[in-house]
């Protein structure tokens, strides 16, 4: 689009992603989407006081969402442990960062942040049980 303003560009890059979105959702299993779906509202916990800390959780939201939309387009790539124990891991991770922040947000916010971490360390540990962690992509001929 050379003749196209800033802002025209913006929005039709955000009308193609939104457009996507449908298809990237029916292509995840329901351990893949509880993910999808515990990364956003983890996204979403961290609106109010903010820190660095806040800016890592998004950081890991963020990074749950990309693999799982690698995943959805057929993006074939191997994680060592598989993709269970990374999401897992980023569960895990995002709950030791909002205890670490415990006392410097309000307790509804802390509970519904941990409450999205553990959806993260449940539906990891759900994919690594359904999935084997060598789930190496199969070579094609």
């Amino acid at each position: 689009m050379p003749g196209a303003s800033r802002s025209e560009a913006v929005s039709t890059g955000l009308r193609r992603a939104a457009g996507e979105v449908g298809p990237t959702w029916r292509a995840l299993n329901s351990e893949q989407r509880a993910a999808g779906v515990g990364a956003l509202l983890l996204i979403v916990s961290t609106f109010g006081p903010f820190s660095f800390v806040e800016a890592a959780i998004i950081l890991v939201g963020v990074a749950v969402l990309a693999l799982l939309r690698a995943r959805a387009v057929g993006k074939e790539f191997h994680l060592p442990f598989g993709d269970g124990v990374v999401i897992a891991a980023a569960g895990a991770w995002s709950g030791l960062l909002i205890v670490v922040r415990l006392f410097d947000r309000p307790l509804g916010q802390n509970l519904l942040a941990l409450a999205c971490a553990a959806i993260l360390v449940l539906a990891g540990l759900r994919e690594k049980a359904k999935r084997p962690p060598d789930d190496l992509p199969t070579e094609r001929l």
